[in-house]
């Protein structure tokens, strides 16, 4: 008898369960990315129509220093069955595990070449979750992953995850800064925004473009420039497109001044910002626009978005914006 190689062996099962494949190779991915070998993967997974069925978000008590969530029975039978996935791939260790109240985030760590692709490994996972007082499926179809390859990632996604439970508690008590929001025309365009839509009301706001030829010590000058006038109240504006433009933002924020910036890619469903963006966001201090609808393919700006991000924060500077 022959021996078929790893990859035949992947084509046969892939030709053999072709919608299995399909079904739990939804949502996003990498495009290219062989999804058998060893790697490390951020794998979210939502329950069928966001049911708060696996736990419920409590507050800072006397035991939890931070808001924290109380698993559910069937909170507590996700976490075991994702603990139990080394039982039938032992290939496959759990780095980490975060239940929230309608979803679930976990790490994953491939040892060695998988002969099944990673969505056999999710699908397992699922089967050993049910909700006994329900037929329907436990969990939405497919499921989302980010693929860990740069250093420090594993880590900032531990900390991600540990996090979360703050951040909703943090967007539950202040909803309409990390909600999405249309009715702003600016400049004739319909533009979408998430934060702290009063930034807009400000009497003064600044637009900050910076050439792509400037020097360093152009750079520190303008950050000089832009950084006085918004410790004197002003709210700086700018789609952070060149190097200097980048630095007076980043320079911005980290000194805790409010600023609008403006987004080529827009908002996906119950998208909410990031880290430190996040935090921002709760503090009031910051506001994002997006004239384009979000998009999952990574796609470089054109010059054509440059110019008109640089034109709509022209216009917000300058105040040529109303609510509709």
């Amino acid at each position: 008898m022959i021996k078929e190689s790893r990859s035949e062996h992947r084509k046969r099962w892939a030709q053999a369960h072709p919608q299995l494949l399909a079904k739990h190779s939804m949502k996003r991915r990498m495009a290219g990315h062989d999804y058998h070998g060893v790697c490390m993967y951020m794998v979210t997974l939502c329950v069928e129509g966001r049911r708060p069925v696996l736990g419920t978000l409590c507050g800072p008590d006397d035991h939890h220093s931070q808001p924290w969530v109380a698993p559910s029975d069937l909170g507590r039978q996700a976490q075991q069955a994702w603990l139990s996935i080394p039982k039938h791939h032992p290939e496959v260790k759990p780095i980490a595990f975060q239940l929230m109240p309608d979803h679930i985030h976990g790490i994953l760590y491939v040892t060695r070449p998988m002969v099944c692709h990673l969505g056999r490994v999710i699908l397992g996972f699922k089967r050993g979750c049910y909700d006994p007082l329900r037929t329907a499926p436990l969990w939405e179809e497919g499921y989302n992953d980010r693929v860990l390859q740069r250093a420090g990632q594993l880590d900032a996604w531990i900390n991600y995850l540990t996090d979360n439970p703050r951040r909703l508690w943090i967007k539950r008590n202040n909803p309409e800064l990390f909600t999405t929001h249309t009715g702003i025309n600016i400049a004739n365009t319909p533009v979408v925004t998430m934060g702290n839509r009063f930034l807009l009301d400000f009497p003064e706001k600044v637009n900050v473009k910076c050439s792509r030829r400037l020097t360093q010590t152009d750079i520190e000058a303008e950050c000089h420039r832009f950084l006085t006038m918004a410790s004197r109240g002003a709210v700086l504006v700018s789609p952070c497109i060149s190097p200097g433009e980048k630095e007076v933002m980043a320079r911005a924020f980290e000194a805790g001044y409010p600023i609008i910036t403006l987004i080529e890619n827009g908002f996906a469903p119950m998208q909410k910002p990031s880290g430190r963006q996040f935090d921002a966001c709760s503090q009031g201090r910051l506001l994002i626009i997006a004239p384009w609808p979000h998009h999952n393919d990574n796609r470089r700006i054109t010059r054509e978005q440059c110019l008109f991000l640089n034109h709509l924060a022209h216009h917000i500077s300058n105040n040529h914006w109303q609510s509709t």
